[in-house]
C-alpha cells in the first residue's frame, strides 16, 4: 500500500488541476469576454457562471494543497520558480472576485469600472497560468527562447479559456449572444490550437526521454491517436462554431464539448510526457513524496473532501442548469 500513495496523489492532483482548467477556465473565458458585449448582455454573460465561480475555483485549492503536502520538495521547487506568475495569477482571482461582488450593487455609471475590473482580472489569471504552463513545459529554464514561449502559451492558455467560454454561452444564452459567441470562439479556437501544437511540439525537444517515449516504435503508432482525435475535434468545434456564427443551425452542446476533449487530450498527452516526474527530468514524484504515515492521514482528508466537492458541484450544475435569465440588482 505505501508504494502505492504518491501515485495515488500524483492521480488526485492531476485529476484536480484538470477539473479546475475545465471548469475555472470557462468562467475565466466570460470574463474576459465581458467587453465584447453590450451591456444587457454583461449582465446575462455574468449571471451565466454566477452560481458556479466560486465552486469551481475550489478544484485549484485542491490541487495546489495536495501538492503541498503529498510533494512538499517539488511544491517548494515549482513555486519558488513561478513565484511572481502565482502573485499576478492571485491578484487577478482577487480582483475579478471583488469585481464580481460589487458590480452587482454598483450604479449605472460605476458599473463599467467593475465591468472592466472583472475582465482585467480574469485576463490576467489565464495569462499568468499560461505562461507557468510554458516556464514548466521547458523545464524552468531561463533566457530569451523559454521565456517567449512561455509568454506565447500565455496567450494561448488565454484563448483556450476563451473558447471554453464562448462555448460555454453557446449553451446558455439566447438570440443575438449565440451568434456573437460562436464567432468569438471560432476565433479563440485557432489560437487554441496554436498553444497545443506548440507545446506537443516543444515538450519532446526539451527532454531526450520525452522524445523517446513519443517517437521510438511501436510507441509512435500506439499514441497516434492522441494527435488525430485532437485534430478532429478541432474540425468538429470549428465547422459547428462557423455554422452558427453565420446563422445556420448547429448543435450548442459540441463546441463546449470538442473543447473540453481537446483540453482533457493535451492535458494527458502532457501527463504521459512527463512522468514519473513532477519536474520534468529532475524530481520524480517517487522522491518528492511525503513520508507514507503522513500520505495515509491525508489520503483520509482527501477521500472525505473530494466526494464532498463533486457532490456539490453536481447539486449546484443540476440546479442552475439552463439558459440564464436577466440579471436582478433590486
Amino acid at each position: 500500500m505505501d508504494a502505492w500513495l504518491p501515485l495515488i496523489f500524483m492521480g488526485l492532483m492531476a485529476l484536480a488541476m484538470l477539473v479546475y482548467v475545465v471548469l475555472d477556465g470557462y468562467d475565466l473565458g466570460v470574463g474576459m469576454l465581458v467587453p465584447f458585449a453590450d451591456n444587457p448582455g454583461k449582465d446575462r454573460m455574468v449571471a451565466s457562471i454566477g452560481p458556479f465561480w466560486d465552486a469551481n475555483e475550489t478544484w485549484l485549492v485542491l490541487g495546489v494543497g495536495l501538492l503541498l503536502v503529498a510533494f512538499p520538495v517539488a511544491h517548494g521547487v515549482i513555486l519558488g520558480a513561478l513565484y511572481l506568475p502565482v502573485l499576478v495569477m492571485l491578484l487577478g482571482l482577487i480582483l475579478r472576485g471583488v469585481a464580481f461582488d460589487f458590480r452587482a450593487k454598483a450604479h449605472d455609471e460605476h458599473r463599467v469600472l467593475w465591468n472592466a475590473a472583472f475582465s482585467v482580472g480574469s485576463l490576467a489569471a489565464a495569462l499568468a497560468q499560461g505562461y507557468m504552463v510554458g516556464r514548466y513545459v521547458v523545464g524552468f529554464e531561463t533566457g530569451v527562447g523559454p521565456t517567449l514561449f512561455a509568454i506565447f502559451i500565455g496567450l494561448c492558455l488565454a484563448a483556450g479559456y476563451t473558447l471554453l467560454g464562448a462555448t460555454w454561452l453557446l449553451l446558455k444564452m439566447e438570440g443575438p449572444l449565440v451568434r456573437q459567441a460562436a464567432g468569438w470562439g471560432w476565433w479563440a479556437l485557432w489560437l487554441t490550437g496554436l498553444g497545443i501544437a506548440a507545446v506537443s511540439v516543444a515538450t519532446p525537444f526539451v527532454s531526450p526521454r520525452i522524445f523517446e517515449k513519443w517517437f521510438a516504435l511501436p510507441n509512435f503508432f500506439l499514441l497516434m491517436p492522441v494527435p488525430l482525435l485532437t485534430a478532429g475535434l478541432f474540425a468538429l468545434c470549428e465547422s459547428h462554431l462557423r455554422r452558427i456564427r453565420r446563422g445556420g443551425k448547429g448543435r450548442d452542446w459540441v463546441p463546449f464539448a470538442a473543447a473540453i476533449g481537446m483540453f482533457v487530450l493535451a492535458f494527458s498527452g502532457l501527463a504521459y510526457s512527463v512522468y514519473p516526474y513532477l519536474v520534468i527530468d529532475r524530481i520524480e514524484f517517487w522522491d518528492a513524496a511525503a513520508a507514507p504515515g503522513s500520505l495515509k492521514i491525508i489520503l483520509v482528508g482527501a477521500l472525505v473532501t473530494l466526494p464532498m466537492i463533486i457532490g456539490y458541484t453536481i447539486f449546484a450544475y443540476r440546479v442552475f442548469w439552463g439558459r440564464s435569465t436577466e440579471l436582478s440588482y433590486e
